[in-house]
């Protein structure tokens, strides 16, 4: 009962609240953006994480390039923080905003952000931290180890928007400093080694995240170290553990841990000012939602952000209150289409997404839920193989729409699996292709990592679950993936060695 009081506390906080400017969307490059803020401070937030995004691919000197619109992160922004608990659902009371990477999918939940000040807020810390996560996975998906994840995201999550347009990147952060002086200190052989450090890692606060952030600003800029964090990680792509990579690249530990310690000592730190000359934002449209779509956005996000089954079922009449009001609307039917789908109605889900392919035959997110309902319901199909060609030929459809969405791909792949027969090599290339348009995908990441293990690539298979591995936010996925990677190791290593032995 508590869950189901929840659904409808959050719905009531988002669309009642005081009197605000209306539903907009923003839509740029790299972000979709729903608020009922002013259109101003919209299209400045818009702005900025699109200066944010290119600001970090001038730095690594990554190509411009824009994935698919439904590939982008979408942001709601929400009334307050407690709302943003509360969809989050558990985690820390002090919560300022949360990021969930699903490929075709990824979102962020933040409260509303004031766009015209040039201060971060927490919440907007919070979203710029997760971004440079994302951003890390989608150049360059290698395993990390955990210091250097953080260290990194702690680095780019405190940028600083200049009123001329420019991007202050690697400045250093209020709450980490008082963290730093403040908190238990982390031993620098815990620090560098991931499994050491969570094995062993005290129940009170510590300063991971400051130490984190500390030791990659001075390896990114000290002049005494230069080249050494290129040559860690490369002796980490060749296979070494972190501690053996960390001694060949930085040298005697404890004398790395003396030098981070003089680090901190420093009055002023070297930080990266990237004019706006250097960046590119592109196009940023941004259009008020009408009264059909705004009425639904407390069902959208909800659903979006994920219901287990009480909370489908306690959402489902307010979605299809709004369905019924406007039959004809696409975004509304869609939404319809994947409550439904929560719920666990597919038929019903398959008539709400046909109403909005048929107002707007372009409906990605109707065509998606069309897809998820025809492949739960084939295993119970009178005609079993029809019931999975006609799944395919659904998901063809989404991907003739938008052909690099990966979750098509995805389920192309896996309506082989459902249907119980062996995937054709277009299908696992189709799942090959999905990894690498969503690349932060844990699930994907999973099901790449066992197709190589089927098709006995073991190599590739430990190579490719080494970032879900060692993902800085630990899950059973994670842990699952830890098992996997050591007997993908241990298979490769024995094909290798045999493959000598023959010689």
């Amino acid at each position: 009962m508590i869950r189901v009081f929840l659904v409808f506390c959050i719905s009531a906080m988002i669309m009642h609240a005081p009197a605000q400017a209306a539903w907009h969307e923003a839509s740029s490059d790299h972000f979709l953006i729903y608020s009922d803020q002013k259109e101003s401070d919209i299209r400045a937030f818009a702005e900025r994480l699109e200066r944010y995004h290119d600001a970090m691919r001038f730095l690594f000197n990554r190509p411009t390039d824009k994935p698919s619109p439904s590939n982008r992160v979408t942001i709601y922004a929400v009334n307050s923080a407690r709302d943003v608990r509360e969809l989050a659902g558990e985690g820390s009371k002090y919560l300022q905003g949360f990021y969930v990477p699903r490929a075709g999918g990824s979102l962020a939940v933040i409260p509303e952000v004031k766009a015209g000040r040039y201060e971060l807020s927490e919440s907007e810390s919070v979203l710029l931290h997760e971004y440079a996560h994302h951003f890390l996975l989608s150049v360059s998906a290698r395993a990390y180890p955990l210091w250097f994840s953080e260290g990194y995201a702690e680095f780019f999550g405190t940028a600083k928007f200049g009123s001329d347009g420019s991007v202050g990147l690697g400045l250093s952060s209020k709450n980490r400093a008082y963290e730093l002086a403040l908190a238990k200190d982390v031993p620098i052989e815990m620090l560098l080694d991931t499994q050491a450090y969570q094995a062993n890692k005290s129940k009170r606060y510590d300063s991971f995240y400051g130490q984190s952030w500390a030791l990659y600003h001075m390896l990114h800029f000290s002049q005494e170290r230069k080249g050494q964090l290129e040559a860690y990680l490369l002796a980490m792509a060749k296979g070494q553990t972190e501690m053996a990579a960390a001694a060949e690249a930085f040298g005697d530990i404890s004398q790395l841990d003396k030098d981070l310690s003089s680090y901190l000592r420093k009055r002023k730190i070297l930080t990266y000012n990237i004019p706006p000359d250097y960046l590119k934002t592109g196009e940023i449209n941004i259009r008020p939602l009408n009264a059909a779509e705004a009425e639904i956005m407390p069902v959208r996000i909800r659903s979006k952000r994920g219901v287990d089954e009480e909370q489908a079922t306690a959402l489902l009449p307010e979605a299809r209150a709004v369905g019924a009001k406007y039959p004809n609307d696409p975004f509304v039917q869609a939404a319809l289409a994947e409550a439904e789908f929560d719920a666990g109605n597919d038929k019903e889900a398959v008539a709400a997404a046909d109403r909005a392919i048929a107002a707007n035959p372009r409906a990605i997110n109707a065509h998606i839920q069309k897809g998820y309902a025809l492949a739960r319901m084939a295993p119970d199909a009178e005609e079993f193989d029809a019931a999975w060609e006609a799944v395919r030929g659904q998901f063809v459809k989404v991907n003739r729409i938008e052909n690099d969405n990966p979750i098509p791909l995805m389920q192309f792949y896996m309506s082989y699996r459902g249907q119980g027969i062996t995937p054709p090599e277009i299908a696992v290339q189709g799942l090959q292709r999905a990894l690498e348009l969503a690349p932060y995908d844990p699930e994907l990441r999973w099901m790449n990592a066992n197709q190589y293990m089927a098709d006995r690539k073991y190599a590739w298979a430990a190579a490719t679950l080494g970032p879900l591995a060692n993902n800085p936010h630990p899950s059973s996925l994670s842990e699952m993936a830890q098992t996997l990677m050591k007997e993908a190791e241990a298979k490769a290593a024995q094909a290798t060695n045999a493959e000598k032995a023959a010689d």
